[in-house]
């Protein structure tokens, strides 16, 4: 009866598992970390720490080295993947680039092929031990190939750019993209904490207290593309300053993992967060809740020209002078509801150079303005935030 390794069998049951799920394979799918820690315990498998070095030698030294050992002269693509995976400001270890590494592999369907490369490079092949590794016993590796090969079928839909956890675990968080209009500030409380930038606190009536898509415990990931993963004390603050006046993008981790619970990774540095800070709330506050769900309830779209348009009420229109920063919006809405005119039910078109607000009654159009010469958007800060206003130069 031929050998088996206890590894293997895993990996194959965790493959099925993957293939059962449909082709296409997601950072959701819950089989996928599984996965891809048995094919990262295989590739360490027998690896042998050097000698006369305080490096611990890792699966991704491995990989790293091929494109300088290997004289097949097909390592393109993983010079390729080698090199993307080494520029990532993300990933600070040896573990996390190996991690990435795999992912991209994935991505790619070139894992059997990286893994090919390996077994062809007796120079790095040599680090693994005879006895006990899995890539250098014809029996095993026979086996582990096939089941790369398996995984090259499907199709693994992967976000990339949520790396910052591969250093620690195989378990992502949830990641969202805050989009934010240009404004002075964006009003977090930010608190740097090994390497990390919570958010503590939404300052009231500031813009990102107005969106409600950050909470408190949630992680700023990156800005506009500039990653913060090991940021010191005010880095954050000082990317925001560059970017002042300028749409941002913020790349937001979410305290809480996708089944609910508390993301793993996070719960030793969520617990310094509260022994420093006793009243601190994770999530968003019990009030904006029914706020939010009140007003998914009520209709505001209907289909105009086989596109959705915005059913609002119009309430009226005021002279702000020659300023046209956000901020004077809050003073430019109370002039407004001051008046106490008649609202009108109109149909806000955002069109794809343009925007239009036509009456839903007499279909009479009130107003058509270019997206250029619109200077700023923002809501009224009030209890409810359902009141928003723009500037038109």
């Amino acid at each position: 009866m031929a050998p088996k390794d206890p590894l293997l069998g895993t990996l194959k049951v965790c493959v099925l598992n993957l293939q059962s799920d449909g082709e296409t394979v997601t950072d959701t799918n819950p089989h996928l970390s599984s996965c891809c820690e048995l094919v990262e315990l295989v590739l360490r498998k027998g690896l042998q720490q050097p000698v006369l070095s305080l490096v611990q030698r890792d699966y991704w030294q491995c990989f790293e080295q091929l494109p300088k050992q290997d004289a097949c002269g097909r390592l393109a693509a993983l010079s390729l993947a080698v090199d993307q995976t080494r520029v990532c400001r993300k990933l600070l270890s040896a573990q996390g680039r190996g991690r990435y590494l795999l992912r991209l592999a994935l991505s790619r369907k070139a894992l059997p092929q990286f893994v090919t490369h390996l077994l062809h490079t007796p120079r790095v092949l040599e680090w693994y031990s005879p006895v006990i590794s899995i890539l250098r016993n014809e029996e095993f590796v026979e086996p582990f190939m096939s089941l790369l090969l398996v995984l090259t079928h499907m199709d693994f839909k992967l976000d990339m750019e949520n790396c910052s956890f591969l250093d620690e675990s195989w378990l992502l968080p949830v990641c969202d993209i805050y989009e934010v209009v240009p404004c002075r500030e964006v009003g977090m409380v930010l608190r740097y904490l090994s390497g990390r930038v919570f958010i503590l606190d939404l300052m009231p009536g500031s813009q990102a207290h107005v969106d409600k898509f950050t909470c408190p415990g949630d992680i700023i990931d990156e800005i506009n593309d500039i990653s913060l993963r090991n940021s010191k004390n005010g880095q954050a603050g000082m990317v925001l300053s560059r970017l002042k006046g300028c749409p941002l993008a913020i790349r937001v981790l979410r305290w809480r993992a996708q089944d609910g619970t508390v993301y793993r990774p996070l719960i030793k540095l969520l617990r310094v967060l509260r022994m420093e800070n006793p009243t601190l709330q994770l999530g968003p506050a019990p009030s904006q809740q029914p706020a939010a769900k009140d007003q998914k309830d009520s209709p505001s779209q209907c289909l105009k020209e086989g596109r959705i348009v915005y059913i609002v009420q119009f309430l009226g229109e005021a002279s702000i002078g020659m300023s046209g920063d956000k901020e004077v919006l809050q003073h430019a809405i109370p002039q407004v509801l001051q008046k106490n005119l008649p609202s009108k039910e109109v149909l806000l078109d955002l069109k794809e150079t343009h925007l239009t607000c036509t009456d839903r009654n007499s279909k009479l159009e009130l107003f058509k303005h270019h997206y250029p010469e619109i200077s700023c958007v923002g809501r009224y800060g009030q209890p409810d935030y359902t009141i928003f206003a723009f500037c038109v130069a």
